[in-house]
């Protein structure tokens, strides 16, 4: 996916005062992490992470892998009549979060990539051991604004759990984020 080192990485955040990241022990657990870090991620797969922080969400896209079938019944767009979206990113969120997410303003640090080091390429996870002083900070408040420029394609379920079980059976890239504050 990525054929360079990314000059430029981000953190999301709902707190505009952060002047520092400080190495914090990881909340999931990667064989890869060997002690307490700052996770940032790349412009690419930002929009990932441009929702509430507890907000639960399956995000996918194709990855060079991935069986046409897959791309065809989880990507396609019925609305482009049969075509494929514009963009290969779907997010799903679950339709109670929406005034939530109409609501809450979050902030975008920028952060230098000099002491991170990829951990998961699919995800888009860098992370680094040393602490990180932000290069720029931007407030984004209409978050679903944000993810349409991004074109990212926002689709509202009641539940996401019946999606994130094909989608976790299927050949696309995803990230399941925050699952466990998804209704069951």
């Amino acid at each position: 996916m990525y054929d360079f080192f990314p000059s430029q990485l981000f953190h999301i955040s709902e707190d505009p005062t952060i002047t520092q990241f400080i190495p914090r022990p990881s909340p999931s657990f990667y064989d890869k992490i060997h002690g307490p870090v700052v996770f940032a991620i790349t412009d690419q797969l930002l929009h990932h992470y441009l929702l509430p922080r507890d907000c639960p969400r399956v995000c996918f896209y194709p990855g060079a892998d991935s069986d046409p079938a897959d791309i065809e019944q989880y990507i396609s767009s019925a609305g482009a009549g049969g075509q494929h979206a514009a963009t290969p990113y779907v997010m799903a969120l679950e339709s109670k979060w929406l005034p939530l997410i109409r609501d809450t303003t979050i902030y975008c640090y920028e952060l230098p990539a000099s002491t991170f080091t990829l951990l998961d390429e699919c995800a888009g996870y860098y992370v680094s051991y040393e602490p990180v002083v932000p290069v720029a900070v931007r407030p984004v408040n209409n978050l679903l604004a944000e993810l349409l420029h991004r074109q990212v394609d926002v689709r509202f379920l009641p539940t996401l759990w019946p999606l994130a079980e094909k989608i976790r059976r299927s050949t696309l890239n995803f990230s399941l984020i925050r699952m466990r504050h998804a209704q069951r």
